[in-house]
């Protein structure tokens, strides 16, 4: 776990280092992702961060991973759904996702909304798994 945990903390002062990004892409839903890192860690296992930005009102569906999730809120607001319970973030607040969980998330402010989010997940697995 001290791995995991410094794999998340080395990743998130690269992300803080970063030049500023770009404006999103966003795709038909209102939601860009960008990724920012990927490296392998503990043998069969790897740490992703991906920006998320969702335009004003735009929700990423019911979905899981591989692995955990901590999502930071870089901008806005974000109001998650995990574990039948409604989380509302605002910028500079964190949750954690456990591995598998289902969740779903929707900007709920009038602005663009973005999160960092970090997967310490399996390799070779997708990263998103929609829910049916």
């Amino acid at each position: 776990m001290t791995m995991a945990l410094f794999a998340v903390q080395a990743m998130s002062t690269a992300f803080a280092q970063a030049p500023a990004a770009a404006a999103p892409k966003f795709d038909a839903k209102g939601i860009a992702r960008t990724e920012t890192v990927r490296r392998d860690f503990d043998g069969n296992r790897e740490a992703i961060q991906v920006r998320v930005d969702f335009a004003p009102g735009a929700s990423f569906p019911k979905h899981s991973h591989p692995g955990v999730e901590i999502a930071y809120v870089l901008s806005g607001t974000i109001q998650y759904e995990l574990d039948g319970k409604t989380i509302t973030l605002q910028a500079g607040e964190s949750l954690y996702i456990p591995a598998g969980a289902v969740h779903s998330a929707k900007n709920v402010g009038p602005d663009i909304t973005a999160e960092l989010a970090t997967y310490l997940v399996e390799k070779n697995k997708p990263i998103v798994i929609l829910d049916k």
